[in-house]
């Protein structure tokens, strides 16, 4: 009797909330035990996998958790699309990160009304987005490297929040979306065995390295969201791990959000990892453990797991609770008219302002490598030729989880627009993307143009997540870093007849191996995936009307023979922080048509909770610059029991052809701290190193021109 009168009252409320005049809201918390009390066990657990039913009775529709946001609302038809995070990370742009987030809200709302008033309700078409994925991008083989924001934890941490901020929005109540953090925890390839792996790095290298993105997304961006991934940490599964979700999670960061699986990573309690005798003890590990919401179907199994009393309707609401919440926060587990996202207009879709912003983030993220003066190019060249299937085929500017805009600007249309109605212009697919197809090989007008301008590199056929490669579908990872003989005949040949007037620009996510690229070519940029307007923005850039601004999100090592296994989760000899040989151009390098002289860096400001650090930049050029000022601490343990160094503060300075300027840079002093073998956290005394550079300081600094003075300080 007392379940049915809560039920009518629920569906009272909902009816009332539903109504044309708004009607005040009862809290949040009340209206969460209100229908818990309502629902009854079945109902309970059709709401925990990530394909909920309707429940017509207490007027909740369909809803699915599961959709994508990673550089702008994916696998949902027309969308703006952004570059891939990857190329994002080499913008070291908390500002744009976090326009970028608020422009993806704004599409998804907009899209989600249209979506809920034609009556479609199937995945991709709501609220609630798994994105960022904040994992590190540990090694350079990693097929879902390009969907991190690099190598670094901090740069990591400090986009990531920005990014979240955006999406969530800012009202204290509601959220514009829901942002999700993956994949929590310790989790960087290999794609292949990810649904068995058991990872066990050093308890350093885990809140060194692992954790501190996922802390500060909990911490300082609230983060709604955290999904787990999908291989074991320690031995525990990451979907059913106590230590990670309870002990660090909830009761370390003081988590208030909801915890979802990985899709089919309860399954791989079971299947994968084997640490259950069936599918229904794997969904009650998961369920006690603090998982609330599972992506895929094992939960259905609680059905018999109460029915033997191994688990309690307790346990189920305290599951719910949480996911409801996030509900009833987006305003969409029932007509919410106080939500204040609810009338986002049609036209935010695709908007000229979202344009604008794709084409500005794609500026920002391409990174120069190389530049013997051949760039930037004049718009009067007699000839150009572009050869390689990159400068027409937009699949090489999606990347994954991508998208799909109706205002594609390829990389040859970008080239185009620039030259003179004089300029003759020539393309040609010259050579196929695969090895074993160097007979179809093509030089075209190459040879005779005054610039050939070469497409080389990767695409979605050989990176990815596992089953998206076309060229390796049990793995999308990359097991070696060179490009396709194909490619490499193709620029070997041309370099031989032509000799000079050579640009290669490289697509793709991850590190390549640059060795003979970097002595053939006259100049070399890395475009990554670069969004919808890829080819506006390399157009600006190799003619000048933009200036290169991009720098590197991970270390491009020399040899991939020189890596540590890819299966081994220990950081030594793993990005800028701990590689001591192997660096072809490390982590945070790019070039500019121009140059900046780093000046005396001193610490002008110290308390107990900051540190204030003053340089000198001066623009040598006559080119205006948009330098990336960076900061490195060494602490008195470097390259023993610390990183070599680590990146702590950077800013982006705009600055005028031939201006001076005074850059300060604060440092909060616990992030001078250094990680002990426990995981505890200790400010080392003694000397303590600050570099302030235009790369990560490595042995390569001064072959590679890097600008960089230090400072020290006594802590």
């Amino acid at each position: 009797m007392k379940r049915t009168i809560l039920i009518l009252c629920a569906a009272a409320l909902f009816a009332a909330c539903s109504s044309e005049q708004p009607q005040p809201q009862r809290p949040m918390d009340q209206q969460v035990d209100e229908l818990l009390e309502a629902m009854t066990v079945d109902e309970k657990i059709g709401q925990m996998m990530n394909s909920t039913p309707a429940i017509e009775r207490l007027d909740i529709k369909p809803y699915d958790w599961w959709n994508e946001g990673l550089h702008g609302v994916g696998r949902s038809g027309r969308a703006t699309v952004f570059p891939q995070p990857i190329g994002l990370g080499a913008t070291f742009d908390t500002e744009l990160l976090n326009q970028i987030g608020d422009a993806i809200s704004d599409e998804a709302r907009a899209k989600y009304q249209v979506a809920r008033r034609i009556g479609n309700y199937r995945r991709y078409s709501g609220l609630s987005f798994w994105s960022p994925n904040v994992n590190i991008f540990r090694d350079p083989r990693w097929g879902r490297g390009m969907e991190t924001y690099g190598e670094d934890p901090y740069l990591t941490g400090m986009l990531g929040t920005a990014f979240v901020k955006g999406l969530q929005g800012d009202d204290p109540h509601y959220l514009k979306a829901a942002a999700c953090a993956k994949h929590y925890a310790v989790h960087s390839g290999p794609e292949a065995t990810r649904h068995s792996a058991n990872v066990e790095p050093p308890l350093r290298d885990l809140y060194e390295t692992y954790l501190p993105a996922f802390e500060m997304l909990v911490k300082d961006a609230k983060v709604e969201t955290v999904m787990t991934a999908y291989n074991a940490v320690y031995g525990d599964c990451c979907s059913a791990s106590t230590f990670l979700m309870q002990d660090i999670l909830r009761n370390r960061w003081q988590f208030k959000g909801h915890i979802v699986s990985d899709c089919g990573a309860v399954t791989d309690i079971y299947t994968g990892h084997k640490c259950t005798r069936c599918e229904m003890d794997a969904a009650v590990k998961a369920l006690k453990a603090g998982l609330n919401l599972e992506c895929g179907s094992s939960m259905r199994t609680l059905k018999d797991a109460y029915a033997q009393q191994l688990i309690t309707e307790e346990d189920l609401d305290n599951a719910l609770r949480p996911t409801i919440m996030t509900r009833l926060k987006l305003g969409i587990l029932h007509d919410d008219p106080q939500c204040p996202y609810n009338n986002m207009p049609e036209d935010a879709l695709g908007s000229p302002e979202h344009r604008a912003l794709a084409k500005r983030a794609a500026v920002e993220s391409m990174v120069l490598l190389k530049n013997n003066d051949i760039l930037p190019l004049d718009k009067e060249i007699h000839s150009i030729d572009l050869s390689g299937s990159g400068a027409t085929d937009v699949f090489y500017q999606m990347g994954n989880y991508y998208g799909l805009s109706d205002d594609y600007s390829t990389y040859l249309q970008g080239i185009v627009s620039k030259v003179s109605a004089g300029t003759t212009v020539s393309y040609h697919t010259g050579f196929m993307q695969l090895d074993g197809l160097d007979a179809n090989m093509n030089l075209g007008d190459a040879i005779g143009a005054d610039v050939a301008i070469v497409f080389m590199g990767n695409n979605g056929n050989v990176e990815g997540e596992e089953g998206e490669s076309i060229a390796n579908r049990t793995s999308g990872d990359r097991l070696n870093l060179r490009l396709p003989e194909s490619q490499m005949n193709y620029l070997r040949t041309l370099k031989r007849f032509k000799g000079k007037g050579i640009v290669v620009v490289l697509t793709g996510g991850s590190p390549i191996d640059l060795r003979e690229i970097y002595e053939m070519a006259d100049a070399v940029v890395m475009a990554w995936y670069s969004g919808q307007a890829g080819g506006e923005a390399l157009g600006d850039l190799l003619f000048g009307d933009a200036n290169f601004s991009g720098r590197l999100p991970v270390t491009f090592p020399a040899e991939t023979e020189k890596l540590p296994p890819f299966e081994d989760y220990s950081m030594k000899e793993r990005t800028y922080k701990y590689m001591t040989d192997n660096i072809f151009l490390p982590f945070g390098y790019g070039l500019s048509y121009g140059s900046v002289t780093y000046g005396p860096a001193t610490v002008v400001g110290k308390d107990d909770s900051t540190l204030t650090v003053e340089v000198t930049l001066s623009n040598d050029g006559d080119t205006d610059i948009d330098e990336t000022v960076q900061l490195y601490h060494s602490s008195p343990a470097a390259g023993v029991t610390a990183p070599q160094s680590q990146l702590v503060a950077f800013s982006r300075e705009h600055m005028k052809a031939g201006e001076k300027r005074t850059v300060k840079l604060q440092v909060p002093v616990e992030r001078l701290e250094t990680v002990q073998e426990d995981g505890t956290r200790t400010l080392l005394k003694g000397t303590h190193t600050l570099h302030i550079a235009s790369a990560a300081p490595t042995y390569r600094s001064a072959e590679l021109g890097v600008q960089e003075v230090r400072t020290t300080v006594e802590l």
